[in-house]
């Protein structure tokens, strides 16, 4: 067992008169992946080799593609918890919606937001969306990585129990709580398995498909970002605990679907939609030709 690491979520805090003010780890992350992602993006933008004939957005107008993404994140994250994960709390409450700042995002919520956003972007600006999909999707596991750490850091969204070497002790009662388990609880550390998976090895492959040629096909390396991510989070789910809201005595596994044993979580339930369009945007790149 693993003892977890002495770090503390805020990197550090000012007061000002009364009113502290924190930079956590969390917000670097998302800052981190954010400007790194656009750095990668206006370079690609500025490759016309690496496309076949030219690249389909001027690097000037990255810069108004990140807002919208940024809208995108928030709004289809937040909308996507709420709907997703506990519909009725928030229909009983739905002022509490607004409190983005408590916590409370989904993955394919702000997926789908930065899909509807970056749809609306190109329509108005008459930029082909999938070219521009595919190059988002290279620089996706970059933001996908720095969060899963600060997950990790932020003592979140832990794993199952296990008595691997490799289980972390992770702090809180919460975490500590493991039915079955006496003494001192070890978790699987499902944050780092999703940043190995989801961050490194899908942003290998991507890096990989774009070096032979991917853009050329326009919807290949958005159909691999998907395949990926959705097989990376499938396998990672069988080692992540399942929200709150859905363990109960009769499904401690917090199946949505099937038995209490043998069935699928909201994340896998979720991520099977996104792994067929995955593969429909692989097999159809696949049969189109390449752009010289």
């Amino acid at each position: 067992m693993i003892p977890f690491p002495d770090i503390s979520p805020e990197i550090f805090t000012i007061d000002l008169g009364g009113l502290s003010l924190s930079l956590r780890w969390y917000a670097l992350a998302y800052l981190a992946g954010l400007l790194l992602g656009w750095r990668l993006l206006i370079r690609m933008m500025r490759n016309d080799a690496v496309w076949g004939d030219r690249a389909p957005m001027r690097p000037e107008a990255v810069d108004d593609l990140l807002t919208w993404v940024i809208l995108g994140v928030i709004l289809g994250g937040r909308l996507g918890f709420v709907l997703f994960y506990q519909p009725g709390y928030y229909l009983s409450n739905p002022a509490e919606i607004l409190k983005v700042w408590e916590g409370g995002m989904s993955f394919h919520g702000g997926f789908a937001g930065v899909i509807l956003a970056t749809w609306i972007f190109c329509r108005r600006h008459d930029i082909p969306p999938l070219r521009v999909a595919d190059a988002m999707s290279v620089v996706a596991p970059i933001g996908l990585f720095f969060g899963r750490i600060a997950n990790f850091i932020n003592a979140e969204l832990w794993g199952r129990p296990t008595d691997m070497p490799w289980g972390v002790i992770f702090p809180g009662e919460a975490a500590q709580s493991c039915p079955g388990v006496e003494g001192i609880c070890a978790r699987h550390p499902s944050q780092l398995y999703e940043a190995g998976l989801e961050g490194l090895l899908l942003g290998l492959i991507l890096w990989a498909v774009l070096r032979a040629g991917g853009l050329r096909r326009p919807g290949l390396l958005f159909g691999v970002f998907l395949v990926g991510y959705s097989l990376a989070r499938f396998f990672v789910e069988f080692f992540r605990v399942a929200d709150p809201q859905f363990i109960t005595p009769d499904n401690p596994l917090g199946h949505v679907i099937g038995g209490p044993v043998i069935g699928l979580s909201m994340g896998q339930l979720l991520s099977l939609p996104m792994l067929l369009v995955g593969l429909f945007f692989v097999l159809w790149a696949r049969r189109r030709p390449a752009i010289a």
